[in-house]
């Protein structure tokens, strides 16, 4: 696999009780050899830290910010707020709602602070779009998705040959 030079996420959740499901994008990057850093940081409590690191991290070499966060789920928002770096909102389920208020709480952003925004737990879904933002400028990483996107279509014609094969089997 292509080892991609400069390429960085950096993921930030608003507690560690969301670690499970940021893992996944975790392992998704490092899947393409993206250098990951995650760190958990409160829009509410640690609200001068989040304004540190979103503000920091186009000149630590970030590309990409993935911010998680349930409930309330402010913490996308607002490293939009403070960087020009394209922003992932990955709503986390975590509440009585179903985390519905958390998926309504980052697509609501207001005009001029974007924040893409993926499926609740879309964990898989947030890192892939992360890959598909630095591909733009990086081919070798663009080949790669590429090739992934492949391997997903043969998987599934793999999966319809098998499905055909056993319909096939119970007609006759």
């Amino acid at each position: 696999m292509y080892m991609s030079k400069n390429a960085k996420v950096l993921i930030i959740m608003g507690s560690d009780s969301d670690f499970p499901i940021v893992e996944r994008a975790i392992n998704v990057l490092k899947g393409f050899s993206v250098e990951v850093e995650a760190r958990v940081c409160s829009a509410h409590r640690t609200p001068r830290m989040a304004s540190d690191l979103a503000s920091n991290a186009q000149e630590s070499g970030v590309d990409v910010i993935i911010a998680a966060a349930g409930k309330a789920a402010h913490l996308p928002g607002v490293i939009a707020a403070y960087t020009p770096l394209p922003v992932i909102g990955l709503p986390i389920q975590s509440s009585s709602v179903g985390g519905l208020d958390a998926l309504l709480s980052i697509v609501q952003m207001p005009t001029g602070i974007p924040v893409a925004t993926v499926a609740l737990n879309g964990a898989e879904n947030a890192a892939l779009l992360a890959v598909q933002m630095i591909s733009l400028r990086d081919e070798n990483l663009r080949n790669e998705m590429i090739a992934y996107k492949e391997e997903m279509a043969r998987k599934v014609e793999e999966k319809d040959n098998a499905l055909q094969k056993k319909l096939a089997g119970d007609v006759m």
